[in-house]
């Protein structure tokens, strides 16, 4: 999958402003490429899982399709620990099984990791980023 490294920049940005709780939102993209970030509160506000928010989740919803793009990915952050989907990543995934999954892990704040995988039916597959 596509991705620029303004929207990477932006993921990242977006985590290191919400610590020390782990963010989350939405991505849109189209012709397998990510055209855009949307930043969504965490409703959950801690470091231990993300919840999008309602309201959120429909405004960025609305903006994507309006924008003639497709839901294409959700990212959220690990403040602690690697770029890789917990169990908890896992068992939320079960109801949005399409749309990749980008982790931003800050457990080196200095060195972010962003990686996507594929999550669907309790199985993870990474998927590769081809950075353009």
């Amino acid at each position: 999958m596509k991705i620029s490294q303004s929207l990477i920049d932006e993921i990242v940005a977006h985590s290191r402003d919400d610590l020390p709780n782990e963010c989350c939102g939405l991505m849109g993209g189209r012709d397998g490429e990510f055209t855009s970030v949307h930043r969504a509160r965490n409703a959950a506000a801690t470091w231990l899982r993300y919840e999008l928010h309602p309201s959120d989740q429909l405004r960025i919803m609305n903006a994507i399709e309006d924008g003639g793009d497709e839901l294409a990915g959700i990212y959220h952050s690990h403040t602690k620990s690697e770029a890789y989907p917990s169990q908890t990543d896992i068992n939320l995934a079960g109801a949005w099984p399409d749309p990749l999954y980008l982790i931003c892990s800050l457990a080196d704040e200095d060195d972010p990791v962003v990686r996507a995988f594929e999550i669907r039916d309790g199985k993870v597959e990474e998927v590769d980023l081809d950075v353009v």
